[in-house]
């Protein structure tokens, strides 16, 4: 019974240290620190911009695309040094059509006959970019008009590969931003990895490249921004997260659509490890241990759930175990509440918290199995989302 009790508590720290040690650990060991963006030589507003390639890759964008395009052409940089590029996966609904009516010559439509996924996409796309520096977004995201300048000053530095933007999360109706607790939380972890030297990938949303740095991605790749990140990394190049460079996006509209999300980015993880497995060295310092902690051992948490209540059930003839399941099995009914609950109330909050942890642990999970049998698909499926109206019009009139 040892065995078991030390198998019980052993899970329960795991998954603690994955969301609240290693959160302190990251916090204390950067305090003091420097935002590495501010350390940088940025460029001055009297130094030559760079030339720019803004690409979008698009799948089934039909609703959108114009309002991506009307916000990409409105961003505070010069028009002769920059160029938007819309890689089309697949001829599937107008999102093509609707690019080649866009009058502004910027504007370049990369159009493929055939759905093959968006890291195939970008393949193709990458070496048709003029640019020095590619700033990659999504069809769904809005970019606040100076986020390109605030990306691309970093790179007069040389040592610096690649930029990492902030998103924030904004409500599909009203256009506010409703970044939830675990958001919040996410982006300050992100800050303190970043003054560490160890930012661990990007935001798919708004993130820039030195063009040189990019590399083939194997046509299956589930989460192409985290490897593309994490090779600037492998490159011996410095990964900046700028907060000042802020794009928006609208949350899902329905929660099977998040776990769905969710669930792909499980395995995604999952599969990245091949390609970044030697970022785990010892010799890399900070990164190593952030990328285990931050990721590896989170992506672990569903097995660790699972075995502190698996042993815990073997341990209930001593009272302290019992009292320890009737805590696990009362957290897992506040998910349960919390999930059925309809939003908007201030006195669910409470439930609010064990949700999303359970949620995203169940799509973490649900991401393995995937893996393990060997769906890593590199199309992806469209997260719905209500028109953008509301953000569009948000950005006319930003304040940071």
């Amino acid at each position: 019974m040892l065995l078991v009790q030390i198998a019980c508590w052993l899970s329960i720290a795991a998954v603690g240290y994955a969301y609240v040690g290693y959160p302190m650990v990251v916090w204390l060991a950067s305090r003091g620190r420097r935002d590495a963006w501010v350390q940088t030589d940025l460029l001055a507003d009297r130094d030559p911009l760079p030339f720019v390639s803004l690409v979008i890759a698009a799948y089934k964008e039909e609703r959108y695309i114009l309002s991506r395009l009307n916000n990409a052409i409105a961003l505070d940089y010069p028009g002769d040094k920059l160029e938007i590029l819309v890689g089309c996966d697949g001829n599937e609904d107008g999102t093509g059509d609707l690019t080649r009516t866009f009058r502004d010559h910027r504007v370049r439509l990369i159009q493929f006959p055939q759905r093959r996924g968006k890291a195939s996409v970008l393949n193709d796309v990458i070496p048709q970019a003029q640019g020095e520096i590619v700033v990659f977004s999504d069809a769904n995201t809005m970019m606040h008009p100076q986020a390109l300048r605030r990306l691309v000053r970093h790179f007069r530095n040389d040592n610096v590969g690649g930029v990492c933007g902030k998103l924030e999360l904004t409500d599909p109706l009203t256009g506010q931003n409703v970044d939830g607790a675990y958001w919040k939380y996410e982006n300050f972890l992100k800050g303190c990895e970043a003054r560490l030297g160890a930012l661990l990938g990007v935001n798919g949303g708004i993130y820039a490249l030195r063009k040189p740095l990019y590399q083939p991605l194997a046509a299956n790749t589930i989460i192409d921004d985290f490897v593309i990140g994490m090779r600037v990394h492998q490159q011996g190049r410095g990964l900046l997260y700028d907060a000042t460079a802020v794009a928006y996006e609208e949350t899902p509209e329905t929660v099977g659509a998040e776990f769905h999300r969710r669930a792909r980015i499980g395995a995604g993880g999952f599969q990245s490890l091949m390609w970044l497995a030697s970022l785990l060295s010892p010799r890399h310092g900070w990164l190593a241990f952030c990328f285990l902690s931050h990721k590896v051992v989170r992506w672990c948490c569903p097995a660790f759930l699972l075995t502190a209540l698996v042993t815990n059930a073997c341990l209930l003839r001593q009272p302290a175990y019992v009292a320890l399941m009737a805590a696990q099995i009362g957290f897992y009914i506040a998910a349960f509440v919390g999930l059925r609950l309809p939003h908007g109330q201030g006195w669910q909050r409470p439930f609010r918290l064990p949700a999303m942890f359970v949620s995203m642990n169940l799509a973490l999970a649900v991401g393995f199995w995937r893996w393990i049998k060997g769906i890593r698909s590199g199309t992806w499926k469209r997260t719905e989302r209500a028109a953008r109206e509301a953000t569009a019009n948000q950005l006319q009139s930003p304040t940071l």
